[in-house]
Formats: C-alpha cells, structure tokens, sequence
C-alpha cells in the first residue's frame, strides 16, 4: 500500500464546533420527548434540528434525531453522554450520541467501474461529503492512478479462490491502521466474508444495480433489456450475510422504453448508482440513518 498525502485541506465549519448529534430508537410511550429536552436544557443545551417517527404508534417503536449546540460554558460531551445514560435506561432506550464535528474516515472497495468512486471523490473533494476519504482498496489496478490524483492511499489485493482468507487478513490490517469508521463497496465485485461484516455492523454500505432483489447475477442490464422493463434503479444498502439483502438506505428509478438499448440501460444505470450510492453514504456519515431489524429509518 502506497502512502500520500492528501492534496485537499479541510476547513472547519464553525457552526459544528459545540453541535452534536443525537439518535434514540426505544419502545413507544408517553413522556419521551419531554424527558429527552429537559435532559438537554439543564445541560445547557440548544436544540437546533428535532425529528421523530413512531414505527406502527400501537405499541411500536419510536424514532427520533436530535441536532443540538452547546455553549463552551457547558459540560464535556463526554460527561453528557455518562449522564444521559442515567436517563436512558428507564426507557429501553439504544441510542449515539457523537459531536458533528468528528468527520468520520472512510475506506472505499473498488473494482473495475469507476463511476461511484469518482463520485464520492468529486464530492469529497469538493467539500460536499462530510467525511475523509483515508482508503481506497481494490482487487485490481485500474483506479490506481485515480487514487494517486487524490493523494490517497492505495491498497491492491489480488483475490481468488485460494486468496480469500489472506485478503481479508489484508483487508482488516488496512482498515484497521487507517482507523477506518466506515467501508462503501463502490461497485466492488467480491463477497465481504462474514467475519468482516459482524466487524462493521451497519457500517458497510454497497451499492446494488436494481431495485432488490430483481436482477440478481451477473449481465443485470442484459437482462433487463430482455424482459422489456419500463423502469431501471439502484439500491444501497448496508451489507449482512444474507446477499444484497441487508437494511435500504436509499434508491431510485428512471424510466426507459423499448427504444433503450443494453448500452443506454448501463449508461442511466451507472448514474443512478453515483447518485443513490453518494446519497446514502452522505446519509450515513451525518448520522441520519437508524437501524431497525431489516429496516431503515431515514431523517432527512
């Protein structure tokens, strides 16, 4: 693996500095927004974004995101985090809370199809993605010069049949000394074993050529071509053992006709795929994404 340095300097926003994000997931009952805020007023808290869901309100689940702002005056975020604990419990609650400010590391999985990284990398680049880009891994050298324009490391691991236990062993050593937070397959072509994803639960994110689980496989825009399909997508989504079956982030459509070709089909599904895929990583690293058994809830 080649190191670099970066050739993008990152600025601080100011209005992130004393912010913080808070996610609650608990059973449903009376009283939890109001203990909620008056835990964060007698910290000195300012609440500046609220969203909630309550996920079937017959005895189901609540949701809620919280952004809030605290003076400099006010306890460490730490000390907050223990105290809240205190009135989590009684509640059921599961619950993050983590400063806006820590942008979180990203390692990105790449194969031979570029379009998802460029993507994320022009986004990055551009200030757009609240996140740094510390990795890029490849089972080829194709994107190696990309990653060398973007000053970031580059790490190529051959895989085979006969590889696969010592590329993962390639794999988590990498992640591991890049202190990596979060992985996204952009249209990466090899399975993550089991092992790495209970690693990084709800932490890796792929990107899938279809509204799942249509067009499984290999050829998926040969194949829609040959049913005769009306509509082409892309779904992201956080990887679990079961294949391309795990919790949806986000997708999206747009509609084709008979006239499309299996080139025009790859082409508008290549740019739905960037876009879904950088949403959905965008999505996850502002800490808007809540897990619910296969589920997602989404604020945004």
């Amino acid at each position: 693996m080649e190191h670099m340095n970066s050739n993008k300097v990152h600025v601080s926003v100011p209005e992130l500095q004393n912010r913080a994000r808070l996610l609650i997931s608990c059973p449903d009952q009376s009283g939890i927004v109001a203990a909620v805020s008056q835990f964060l007023s007698d910290q000195g808290a300012n609440i500046v974004h609220s969203d909630q869901y309550t996920m079937d309100p017959a005895g189901g689940i609540f949701f809620m995101r919280i952004e809030f702002d605290l003076h400099e005056s006010s306890k460490h975020l730490a000390a907050i985090q223990s105290d809240f604990a205190t009135l989590a419990n009684p509640f059921g609650m599961r619950w993050l809370l983590s400063p806006a400010s820590h942008r979180k590391r990203l390692a990105i999985f790449v194969s031979k199809e570029d379009h998802c990284l460029l993507e994320l990398l022009w986004q990055w680049r551009a200030g757009e993605l609240d996140a740094d880009i510390v990795l890029i891994v490849s089972n080829h050298l194709d994107m190696k010069t990309i990653a060398e324009s973007f000053g970031i490391p580059y790490l190529y691991v051959p895989v085979t049949p006969e590889t696969k236990a010592e590329a993962e062993s390639q794999h988590r050593e990498a992640v591991k000394l890049a202190n990596v937070d979060i992985i996204i397959l952009a249209r990466y072509m090899q399975i993550i074993p089991p092992t790495f994803i209970e690693q990084y639960r709800n932490r890796i994110i792929n990107i899938h050529h279809s509204f799942l689980p249509a067009f499984v496989g290999g050829n998926p825009y040969a194949q829609a071509h040959h049913r005769g399909v009306k509509l082409i997508g892309a779904t992201a989504h956080y990887v679990t053992e079961e294949l391309d079956g795990g919790p949806i982030i986000e997708q999206d459509i747009q509609r084709v006709t008979h006239r499309n070709h299996v080139t025009d089909l790859k082409r508008i599904g290549r740019q739905i795929e960037r876009t879904v895929l950088a949403r959905a990583v965008a999505w996850h690293v502002e800490d808007r994404v809540i897990v619910h058994n296969n589920k997602t809830v989404v604020f945004i």
